[in-house]
């Protein structure tokens, strides 16, 4: 499976994403300017933490208008995993691949430390390594990561079980403790918590490292065919 990560100017977590995969995935994976103009040779689209164009207006605001955004948004359309972590989670809400938004964390501060996560969903491409209710611990490092959404779309992201992750101890103020969620289609995942930190037994955690092996679990079962 072959991966890209894109890289927006101000993003800096891009190269924790590329070691996840390289190293500790062991599949293929390309960094991917933000000016790119095509991307139908990677089968999964990341897009990592960071402060993309200086997070002006809003977080992930600018990024959205990015070249590249029209071929994730292509990708997301012919159902390719897409996950977009912390400043990339930012980017899809204000592209409209996921639905709410972000605002500052409830107490104005960034916060950068491990936090607890609950797997509410392990039935998405991106979840299907881990048992259901399992707690994970992942860090999270942010100033707006409160996510938002109006009551209409809460009941449908509960009904259509498209809240992935929701943190134990909520550090921010999000909506219902939602810390990840997933667009209908279920290709699409926005999580403020940083799974590529937690990928190795040096780095302390390998909670993270199953989100990867499920995407690639998902690929290789629509992909591969066992002779």
């Amino acid at each position: 499976m072959k991966f890209a990560v894109i890289v927006f100017p101000g993003s800096n977590c891009d190269v924790d994403m590329y070691h996840a995969i390289k190293d500790e995935l062991g599949e293929e994976v390309e960094y991917v300017w933000h000016d790119a103009q095509d991307l139908s040779g990677f089968d999964g689209i990341l897009l990592p933490g960071g402060f993309s164009y200086g997070d002006y207006l809003r977080s992930g605001a600018i990024a959205r208008f990015a070249n590249v955004m029209k071929e994730v948004v292509k990708a997301a359309d012919e159902g390719k995993p897409v996950l977009g972590v912390c400043n990339g989670f930012q980017i899809l809400l204000e592209a409209g691949l996921l639905p709410g938004a972000m605002r500052r964390n409830e107490k104005l501060k960034f916060i950068c430390r491990p936090v607890k996560l609950k797997v509410e969903n392990n039935e998405t491409m991106f979840s299907n390594k881990y048992d259901k209710g399992e707690i994970i611990t992942i860090p999270i490092a942010h100033g707006e990561g409160n996510y938002y959404c109006d009551e209409k779309t809460l009941e449908e992201l509960i009904t259509n079980k498209q809240i992935v992750f929701t943190y134990q101890d909520n550090p921010n103020g999000s909506l219902n403790n939602i810390a990840g969620i997933v667009n209908k289609r279920g290709n699409v995942l926005g999580m403020m918590p940083h799974p590529e930190r937690a990928v190795s037994e040096l780095l302390g955690n390998t909670d993270g490292l199953k989100l990867f092996q499920s995407i690639v679990r998902s690929w290789r079962e629509a992909h591969v065919t066992n002779s």
